[in-house]
């Protein structure tokens, strides 16, 4: 396993799990409308680092598995995001991108605060983020978030964040 530069050869299998409703049924975008091209797109604009991270996870054969991301990068936070492909599952590749991608976000991006959300609907998510010991956090200790939710948006979502100094 390992996290890399995201590559025009990613796209195809970005955009399989964008098309597998079982992936993509409890996330905020619509996927399904999604092309071939905007994954190139996408896989493009993620080159420009001074925003967002985003890394493909890919295993020893540098297949990739998923996309792990920390976005809107300011004042010392990001927002973490993660998809794995359906076949991936299980393997172990979330547990490692997530802790690797929060490393990088404390060691190398020198952030305090790394946060994210998920729906309560999103069984799969909130087990696995429950079960590795994430800690949940009220949204009003990320009055940050705020400015890429809407009010009504954010209250409804499950809060986790790690903080620097709790990171172990």
């Amino acid at each position: 396993m390992n996290l890399r530069v995201l590559s025009d050869k990613d796209a195809p299998f970005m955009l399989e799990w964008m098309h597998d409703t079982s992936v993509v049924e409890n996330l905020q975008a619509n996927f399904a409308t999604k092309t071939l091209e905007d994954c190139k797109q996408f896989i493009l604009s993620a080159q420009d680092t001074s925003e967002n991270v985003h890394l493909a996870i890919v295993d020893d054969a540098d297949t990739y598995m998923g996309t792990v991301s920390l976005k809107h990068i300011c004042d010392r936070r990001a927002e973490f995001a993660i998809t794995i492909r359906t076949c991936a599952m299980g393997q172990g590749y979330a547990r490692f991108a997530m802790a690797e991608i929060i490393r990088l976000g404390f060691e190398k991006l020198f952030l305090d605060t790394v946060y994210w959300c998920v729906a309560p609907e999103n069984k799969r998510a909130v087990r696995f983020y429950d079960k590795n010991g994430y800690p949940r956090v009220s949204l009003g200790e990320l009055e940050c978030a705020l400015r890429f939710y809407r009010p009504e948006q954010a209250k409804n979502y499950i809060w986790y964040a790690v903080n620097r100094d709790h990171s172990d």
